[in-house]
């Protein structure tokens, strides 16, 4: 990973391994102009609001709207004052700058999913500090020192979640093939399912050394393609990694094409469980 470029005059420093070359200076400064150009939007519409009623003239509603994502929050009403209304934009200006540091500084592919709904949860509710550069430093500087115990913790959810009802999932390492269990109903793909496959294709990324794949072209897109386009059963699928067979009684069976990376997995496995793994493969 990249490095974090402070350009303020006779400050430049260099913050390495935490984001991809992001000017945090740069984020900053057109953060505060954002802020600035909104309190005099807001000082002008209370005027505004403050004429007509001395005039006894009506008043709309002011609404500014989250965007189609969701991102950020709503701002409504007649402005009851213009420090709620501008704390509101300063939290979904803070959220969306949050999602964008934590996707560029490559973190989220080492996340597991239990940690990525933690920081989701965390910007949604607003409950991350307001963005500045100390708290920009602080937050990736302990994320990147835990960066490798993040890694293997994602690992290990990936390997809990695997069903251990078929001979051919082992309890206590990963083999060479498995079985997934519901992974399609009678009309298409299990979403939760597809979901589990796709935080394994995460780690396969991560340890073949290649950034993760858009979640829009995810398992449950490419297997909800074979779904569709396939009539005959068993439906297949496959990518780099692993080949899947897709039966009529909803589980998907996986053979493992990269053996090495299975046996990388399975190393961090037994660092964390090292009474529970069997011989090596």
């Amino acid at each position: 990973m990249s490095t974090i470029h402070i350009d303020e005059a006779g400050q430049a420093a260099e913050f390495h391994d935490v984001v991809q070359s992001v000017s945090i200076t740069h984020l900053l400064q057109q953060r505060d102009a954002v802020l600035e150009r909104l309190a005099q939007a807001f000082g002008i519409l209370q005027e505004a609001h403050d004429i007509a009623i001395s005039a006894h003239l009506g008043f709309p509603n002011i609404v500014a709207s989250k965007d189609y994502r969701g991102n950020g929050q709503d701002v409504v009403g007649k402005l009851a004052t213009e420090g709620e209304a501008l704390n509101a934009c300063r939290a979904a200006i803070d959220a969306t700058a949050w999602r964008y540091l934590m996707q560029e500084s490559g973190m989220r592919s080492l996340m597991s999913a239990s940690k990525r709904s933690e920081f989701d949860d965390q910007v949604s509710k607003s409950r991350m500090p307001e963005l500045t550069r100390e708290a920009v430093y602080a937050t990736f500087g302990a994320l990147h020192e835990s960066r490798a115990e993040m890694f293997d913790q994602g690992v290990i959810e990936c390997f809990k979640k695997l069903s251990w009802a078929y001979k051919t999932n082992l309890p206590q390492k990963f083999g060479k093939r498995i079985i997934v269990s519901y992974l399609s109903y009678t009309y298409g793909i299990n979403n939760n399912a597809a979901d589990r496959l796709d935080d394994l294709m995460r780690v396969f990324h991560v340890l073949d050394g290649k950034p993760e794949a858009d979640y829009r072209q995810g398992c449950y897109a490419k297997l909800g393609a074979a779904f569709r386009e396939q009539t005959a059963w068993p439906k297949s699928y496959q990518n780099d990694y692993f080949e899947l067979r897709l039966f009529r009684n909803g589980n998907g069976h996986l053979c493992f094409k990269r053996l090495e990376l299975i046996d990388a997995m399975n190393a961090i496995i037994a660092r964390h469980f090292p009474n529970a793994l069997a011989a090596p493969r």
